[in-house]
């Protein structure tokens, strides 16, 4: 969710240790907005990655993630 006054752009990405694959990349975020990227999608992670949220402005995006550890 965009919360600023002003539109911003988001990305999404894992990153492996190695490399960043994106899940989306400089997506547009209106003043007031939200984003959904994954709906009803998974991705199997493994150990050690990490998943990153990245905003064109600091500190203006609010990010909700769901996931589901298997032990």
């Amino acid at each position: 969710a965009n919360v600023t006054s002003s539109a911003v752009n988001a990305s999404v990405y894992i990153n492996d240790s190695s490399n960043d694959i994106y899940l989306i990349k400089d997506a547009p975020i209106p003043v007031g907005s939200s984003l959904e990227i994954m709906s009803g999608n998974k991705i199997n992670l493994n150990e050690g990655d990490i998943i990153k949220v990245d905003c064109s402005v600091a500190d203006k995006v609010s990010v909700i993630m769901s996931y589901m550890e298997i032990t």
